[in-house]
């Protein structure tokens, strides 16, 4: 536990943060160059795996994920079985013992998102952008999209020997794809918890959690080397499926020297990642005729306007009104106005009420 002084100056540090490590906009995202635009991708979407680790466990994972807003908890859902406020991917653990000997459990893994902590210090999400054929993987080279990092996550969530988490999500491009073919959406209605990160009693959503990873952790370690044990077998490998959003992998990786991080690796295939890909809006996503248009005749008028007044400054050493070309008919512009209104409006309201005739 940090002093108070040292925590006031680590939290005056973090304010300082650039707001680009604590979130992004999901519509505006630039890479080399690049533009992509996920806002059609938004919302809370599922996706589900199931692994067993060859003894007399089934684990049964949830992953949620929101690429453009943090989650919110869905009603009736326990705090304790759920992501810390401020996650963007949460995974929820369900171990089935298929002895029958015991009941499920059921824990919570942020995985990444941006989180304050009681000590002060902050979990950022850090987002990283790359596009895929700036890959170090050869089978990456030929793909077009773009591969989306992100941060923040740890489990157990307080514990400083908790394993880093991250999430890798791969955005490839298909021209045939929307985007939301055959996902899970979790479209449940969030509860209302009054303020972010209490209890109705008042404690914080850390406490009874950390409580919870910290009483359930306690033989984490051992789920942990058992699931990594088998996740060779599907490292690298997406599942078989025909959906956008595919599982890739939940394997511990190296993220650094004498340092590593369970990594999610998610593929989704959406029009949206290709490049100069359509607006979400259906829209072109360059500027139309018209609005080009606009622009070179705004150009032409001020170079001829400026050309002119050159012109006439160095030739007739005009000043004033004077050097605008045709500054007379410039200035009578109001006048010509006003009476081509005039005619106007004697037009419309027609020859008047005499019918016609003229007064003898």
């Amino acid at each position: 536990m940090y002093p108070p002084r040292t925590s006031q100056v680590l939290l005056a540090a973090l304010a300082l943060l650039p707001s680009s490590l604590a979130s992004f906009e999901c519509n505006n995202i630039y890479t080399k160059g690049q533009r992509f635009n996920f806002e059609k991708l938004g919302g809370p979407r599922v996706v589900h795996w199931t692994h067993s680790d060859g003894m007399d466990s089934e684990y049964r994972f949830n992953f949620t994920l929101d690429v453009c807003n943090k989650l919110h908890r869905d009603k009736g859902v326990p705090k304790d079985e759920w992501c810390h406020d401020g996650a963007r991917v949460c995974g929820v653990r369900t171990e089935h013992d298929l002895m029958g000997s015991k009941n499920d459990s059921i824990v919570p893994i942020d995985i990444a998102g941006t989180y304050a902590l009681h000590s002060g210090l902050k979990y950022v999400l850090d987002p990283k952008f790359e596009l895929l054929q700036d890959s170090p993987s050869n089978s990456d080279v030929s793909k077009e999209g773009v591969r989306m990092e992100l941060h923040g996550g740890r489990f157990p969530f307080e514990d400083k020997k908790g394993m880093d988490q991250r999430a890798i999500i791969e955005f490839v491009c298909d021209a045939e794809r929307e985007g939301d073919e055959g996902i899970e959406k979790d479209d449940k209605d969030a509860a209302d918890d009054g303020k972010d990160g209490e209890d109705k009693d008042g404690d914080k959503d850390g406490d009874k959690d950390g409580d919870k990873n910290g009483d359930k952790s306690g033989d984490g370690d051992k789920k942990e080397e058992r699931l990594s044990r088998r996740d060779g077998e599907t490292k690298g490998k997406c599942e078989n499926s025909d959906a956008s959003l595919r599982f890739c992998g939940y394997d511990i990786e190296n993220v650094g020297k004498d340092k590593k991080a369970r990594t999610l690796r998610l593929e989704w295939r959406t029009k949206y990642a290709c490049e100069n890909a359509p607006a979400p809006d259906g829209g072109s996503s360059h500027w139309g005729f018209f609005t080009w248009f606009i622009i070179i005749l705004f150009l032409a008028t001020a170079a001829y306007l400026i050309f002119g007044s050159w012109l006439n400054y160095n030739r007739y050493g005009a000043r004033g009104w004077d050097l605008l070309p045709h500054g007379d008919t410039i200035r009578d512009i109001p006048y010509i106005v006003k009476d081509m209104g005039r005619k106007v409006v004697n037009a419309v309201q027609g020859p008047g009420s005499r019918g016609g005739y003229s007064a003898v």
